[in-house]
C-alpha cells in the first residue's frame, strides 16, 4: 500500500481517536512510516478529530530532523525510537485516554499485566486469554530524549510489544500498518477500561 493510502487511513483513524475523546484539547500524536528514512507525523498543537493530510509532517527517523521547519509533536522522539527499535511497525499511535491514565498511575509496578480476557486476543501473537500480556510502564518525563533513551535501555533486556504506558500521560501503541495499529488500541483500550472496573470491584 502507498504512503499516500496509508496517510489516509491514517487520519481517518484520527478522526475516529477524536470523536471518541481519546485524544482531548489537541493532546496525543500519531504517525506511519514513509519508508526506511522518514515517517510522517502530526504537527503539534492540531485538534486530532480534525486532522487533513496537510498537518502531517516529514521527520527523518534517525535524527529526529524536520526537513521542512516546522515543529512536530512534542512526542516525536518516541515515534522515530519506535520505527528504529522495530523495522517492521508502520504506524504508532499516542492517546490519551482516562482509562490508560489512571490505571498508569494507580499500578506501581514495572509493567500492567493483562490476564483472563478474552480480548487479549485481538493483539497479533496472542492466541489464549490465559497468556500473561505485560503492558511496560515508564515513569513520565518532559525532557523526551531522557526518556526515549530509558525506554530504550529497557527493549534491549525486555520484550516491548503492542505498546507502553507513561504515567498519568497515556498510551503509545503501533503495528505493522495503521489497521493493526488501530486493532491494537482498540483492544488495548477495552482491556484497560476492564482492568480499571475490577480494580474499583474488588476494592469494594
Amino acid at each position: 500500500m502507498s504512503v499516500i493510502s496509508q496517510l489516509d487511513q491514517l487520519v481517518a483513524v484520527c478522526h475516529w481517536i477524536g470523536a471518541r475523546g481519546w485524544a482531548p484539547a489537541t493532546g496525543g500524536n500519531m504517525s506511519v512510516r514513509q519508508d526506511s528514512a522518514f515517517c510522517l507525523i502530526s504537527e503539534s498543537g492540531k485538534d486530532k478529530g480534525a486532522l487533513t493530510r496537510d498537518d502531517f509532517i516529514q521527520v527523518e527517523i534517525a535524527s529526529n530532523q524536520v526537513p521542512s521547519g516546522r515543529r512536530p509533536s512534542a512526542e516525536t522522539g518516541l515515534h522515530t525510537l519506535i520505527y528504529r527499535l522495530f523495522p517492521d511497525a508502520g504506524a504508532v499511535l499516542h492517546t490519551h485516554t482516562v482509562n490508560s491514565t489512571v490505571l498508569s498511575r494507580v499500578e506501581k509496578g514495572a509493567a500492567l499485566e493483562l490476564q483472563g480476557y478474552e480480548m487479549q486476543k485481538t493483539l497479533t501473537g496472542q492466541h489464549s486469554h490465559l497468556d500473561c500480556v505485560p503492558i511496560a510502564l515508564f515513569d513520565n518525563d518532559q525532557d523526551i530524549a531522557a526518556l526515549a533513551a530509558r525506554i530504550e535501555q529497557f527493549a534491549a533486556q525486555t520484550p516491548l510489544r503492542y505498546g507502553f504506558l507513561l504515567r498519568g500521560h497515556g498510551l503509545t501503541c503501533w503495528g505493522q500498518d495503521v489497521n493493526e495499529a488501530k486493532r491494537h488500541l482498540e483492544g488495548l483500550e477495552f482491556l484497560f477500561q476492564c482492568e480499571l472496573q475490577r480494580r474499583v470491584l474488588e476494592a469494594k
